[in-house]
This record gives C-alpha cells, sequence and structure tokens, in this order.
C-alpha cells in the first residue's frame, strides 16, 4: 500500500514539476519576446534619428548649394551688365563721332557748294574778258574770227603740202632701192608657205566644231577625254585658238583617219565620255574598214581587172591612205594601171595582163607598216600568197629593177610607174624620210619587252610608249623611258629633241547583273 501511495506521490510530484517547468518556460520565452519587441522598438527609434539627421544634413546641402549657384549667377549677371554696359558706352561714342563727322560732311557741303559757285563765277567773268579780248585782237588785225581762221588753215595747208610731197619722194626712193630686197623676202614667204601647206595635207586632218565650246567638252574633265582618244588611236589632237576647229595630227593615215571618224561621231553624238570614246573608236575602225573595201573596189572597176582575191581588193583599197614621196599611192596606181594598158594596147600586147600588173605593183606598200622588208618584197609574197599569175608578179618584182623582167608588160609597168612618179610635183622626197624615221622610232619603242604598242606623235619629237601594267611597275616605268631615249639618241639622227612618254594604265572592269 505504501508503495502505491509512493508511485503515487512521485507522479504527483512529477506532474507538479512539468507544470511549473512550463510555467517557467513560458515565463521565459514571454520575457525574450518582450526584450526583442523592445530592442525593434529601440532599433526603430534610432533608425529615424537618424533618416532624421541625414533628411537635414541633405537639405542642408542643398540649401548650400542653392546659395552658392545664386552667388555664382549673381556674378555672372554682374559681369554681363558690365559688359552690357560697356557696349552702351561704345555705341553712344560712335553715335556720338558720327554725329560730328556728319556736321562735318554738312560744313564740307557747304563750303564746296560756295567754291563751285565761285568758280562759276569766275567762269563768267572769263567769258567775258575773252569776248572782249577778242573783239580788240579783231580791231587790232582788221580781220574777223573766221578769216583769221582761214588765213592760218591756209598757210598750214602750204606747209603741210610741202612735207608731204618731201615725204612721199623720200618714201617712193626707198622703196625703189629696197625693191629687189623686198621682192626675194615676198618670194621666199610665199615659197615657204606653199611648201608647210602643202606638207599639213599629209600630216593632220581638220575636224570642224559646231561651236568653240564643243572644245572643252573633248579635253573633258582633267583632259581624260582628249587623253583617251589620243591612246585609243595614236593620235595628237592639237586644240588651239583656231575657231570652231581641232587639228589631228599624226603621221600613219589609217589612225588619223579613225580618229577623224571617232571625233565627228561624238560631236554628233554629243556624249563625249572615255567609255563612249571607245566605242566610238570601234565603230569609226568598222566604218574605215569598209571605206578601204568600197575604195578597193572602186579602184578594181575603175581599171578593169576581174578575179582578184577580196583580200587584195581591201589591200588596194588601203593604199588610199598611204602617200609615197607626197603621192597617193591608190591614184598612183590606178595611173599606172591606166598607162600601162594604153600603151599595152598601143603594141598589141596583152593590155589585161599590164594594167593588173600595173594596179598591183605597189600593192606591198598596204602593208610595209606591219612587215619587215621593202615594199617589193612585201608584195610579191603577198601575191604568192593568194596564187597570183607568175608573169603579173614578175611584173611587180622587176617595176624598181630588182629582177629581169620577163614580159614586156613588166617592162611596160615600169615606164608606166616612171611617167606617174616623174610629173612636175607628183611627188616629194622629204616626205618619205620624214614618214620612215617616225616608223623607226615606233619600232624602237616596240622593240622592248613590256611595250603594248606606241605612237610617234608631235610630227615625231614626241613617242608615246603605252606599257602592260601587269609586266612593267611604276619603278620600271621610269628605267623603260631611259633606256628607250638612249637607244633612240644611238641609233636615229634627228633634229631638236624627242620626248618619251611612257604610259602605265591598270583597269578593272565588272558587271553588276
Amino acid at each position: 500500500m505504501m508503495i502505491v501511495i509512493i508511485i503515487v506521490s512521485v507522479l504527483i510530484s512529477l506532474a507538479i514539476g512539468f507544470l511549473v517547468g512550463m510555467i517557467y518556460r513560458k515565463k521565459v520565452a514571454e520575457s525574450k519576446i518582450q526584450g526583442a519587441e523592445n530592442e525593434a522598438k529601440r532599433l526603430i527609434d534610432l533608425a529615424k534619428k537618424e533618416g532624421e539627421n541625414l533628411k537635414k544634413e541633405e537639405i542642408f546641402k542643398a540649401k548650400e548649394e542653392i546659395m552658392n549657384n545664386r552667388k555664382e549667377l549673381d556674378q555672372e549677371i554682374k559681369e554681363r551688365r558690365g559688359e552690357v554696359q560697356k557696349q552702351e558706352a561704345r555705341l553712344i561714342q560712335k553715335e556720338e563721332n558720327l554725329e560730328r563727322r556728319s556736321e562735318n560732311f554738312e560744313k564740307r557741303e557747304q563750303e564746296l557748294e560756295r567754291e563751285r559757285q565761285n568758280i562759276e563765277n569766275q567762269q563768267v567773268e572769263l567769258e567775258k574778258l575773252h569776248e572782249q579780248e577778242m573783239i580788240e585782237l579783231q580791231k587790232i588785225a582788221s580781220l574777223t574770227k573766221e578769216e583769221a581762221k582761214q588765213r592760218l588753215l591756209a598757210e598750214m595747208e602750204k606747209e603741210i603740202t610741202a612735207e608731204k610731197a618731201t615725204l612721199i619722194r623720200e618714201k617712193e626712193q626707198k622703196a625703189k632701192e629696197d625693191a629687189n630686197k623686198n621682192a626675194k623676202e615676198i618670194l621666199c614667204y610665199a615659197v615657204q608657205k606653199c611648201a608647210a601647206d602643202h606638207s599639213q595635207e599629209t600630216t593632220v586632218s581638220i575636224v570642224a566644231l559646231p561651236n568653240d565650246d564643243m572644245k572643252g567638252r573633248i579635253i573633258g574633265r582633267e583632259g581624260r577625254n582628249i587623253k583617251a582618244l589620243e591612246t585609243l588611236t595614236g593620235i595628237d589632237l592639237i586644240i588651239d585658238d583656231t575657231p570652231e576647229a581641232v587639228v589631228l595630227s599624226g603621221f600613219d593615215p589609217l589612225r588619223r583617219e579613225v580618229a577623224k571618224i571617232a571625233l565627228e561621231k561624238l560631236i554628233d553624238d554629243g556624249r563625249i565620255h572615255p567609255a563612249k570614246i571607245e566605242e566610238m573608236v570601234e565603230k569609226a575602225k568598222e566604218e574605215l574598214d569598209a571605206t578601204i573595201k568600197e575604195e578597193g573596189e572602186r579602184a578594181v572597176l575603175e581599171t578593169g581587172v576581174i578575179g582578184l582575191h577580196p583580200d587584195l581588193v581591201k589591200l588596194i583599197g588601203k593604199l588610199k591612205y598611204r602617200t609615197s614621196y607626197g603621192q597617193n599611192v591608190l591614184n598612183h596606181s590606178i595611173e599606172v594601171s591606166n598607162l600601162a594598158r594604153i600603151m599595152a594596147e598601143e603594141l598589141g600586147l596583152d593590155a589585161k595582163r599590164a594594167r593588173r600588173a600595173g594596179l598591183l605593183h605597189d600593192i606591198g606598200k598596204a602593208l610595209d607598216h606591219d612587215m619587215e622588208g621593202t615594199h617589193v618584197e612585201i608584195g610579191v609574197e603577198v601575191l604568192k600568197k593568194y596564187k597570183e599569175n607568175p608573169l603579173v608578179i614578175n611584173a611587180v618584182e622587176a617595176h624598181h629593177g630588182d629582177v629581169e623582167p620577163q614580159t614586156l608588160e613588166a617592162v611596160l609597168v615600169q615606164a608606166a610607174d616612171a611617167i606617174s612618179a616623174s610629173r612636175p610635183g607628183a611627188r616629194r622626197e622629204t616626205l618619205e624620210a620624214y614618214i620612215k624615221r617616225l616608223q623607226n622610232l615606233e619600232e624602237i619603242a616596240d622593240s622592248f619587252e613590256g611595250v603594248d604598242k606606241s605612237f610617234a606623235i608631235q610630227a615625231g619629237r614626241e613617242i608615246r610608249v603605252i606599257v602592260k601594267p601587269e609586266k612593267i611597275s611604276d619603278d620600271q616605268m621610269t628605267i623603260l623611258a631611259r633606256d628607250v631615249s638612249k637607244k633612240i639618241e644611238n641609233e636615229m639622227d634627228y633634229p631638236g629633241q624627242i620626248k618619251v612618254n611612257v604610259i602605265r594604265e591598270t583597269r578593272t572592269v565588272d558587271y553588276a547583273k
């Protein structure tokens, strides 16, 4: 029983202890919660106080900054007011100066007006005095004004007549003494003018312009148009003060004709730029080829030669643009053909063979610019290529005595060639030598590696060398120009000096599709 009581007592004690512990833990928790709330309140109060302090500091700083800005603004306003006041003072001073000057001008104007009035009064008085003096002089001389004037003029005329007569006699005497000298000078001048014009016909062409404004368009911006045309044709364009005209200068008549046709087409079209120039030059070459063919057919028809190969007909037409000692080779060939035919008919020989050989005797001159050898050798080679009659080939080969003639018709071709060439004024030796010199000049330039093409221009005073840009660099251009000039000096004889102009041009072409 006691055990039960003890157990119950123990349980009761444990229950009471547990309850007491729970109550104690609750009070401890409540005290901690209360402390935490107090600490939170304290932190909140402290944060509020710090916020208030920061707010007051920021407000103080803002007020201080506003005060500083206000002071700076006030200072700037004061400075600007000072400047404005200074400008106002200067303007006031200028106005005062202008007013003083205006007053001075008015005073000066009044003074000038008074002086002008005085001068007019003095002029009136002088006129009155002059009239009185004239009246007194007329009374003293017993002559009127008109009578004195007429007498004075008569005396002067006598003196002038005598002086004129003396001067005329002196001039006539001097003219008689110088007559012989003047006549010689006039004749020499006339001969020189005639020679210049005659030579010019075979080296230049003149293109008429619709107006002088076209010259500027032909030259183009920074000269690009004229450079393109000269480069593509090898012809020198001379644009000077000659009204409504451009001169094309070049020893090669085919190039000159291409340049002339292309320039005329450009003028008619009105659009002048490098691309258009290239197009027109190509068209001009095509047109020249057609003209050459027409001239060849005309020559064949005029001489009555039949059965010629079309290529030979074209070569004959090309002779229209070739001269020999100043004589047109196509006209010369036609003339030789007709002369040989006439003589053959009179002698009862083969007239067809004679006129055929006469027409073909100088055909090599159509190719001597492009091939090496004399025109006789080139002509024989070409005729053999197109399987011409051997007797005709012999007549061509023998017309300068290089071989013995095999037929009488060949002898007649020799005679006809001599007759046509020996007419007074038919040929000039100097022009042939001049063209040969220009050809040699181009051959020297073409002999160097990397040269694309070369053109002798400015009457042989300049050689324009166009190089291949992929083979010749800018630095090598200088060396090439020097080498060309040295070779010209060593191999040629020429008057004056020759300008070597080396041109390197790179082009890039693409197409927008």
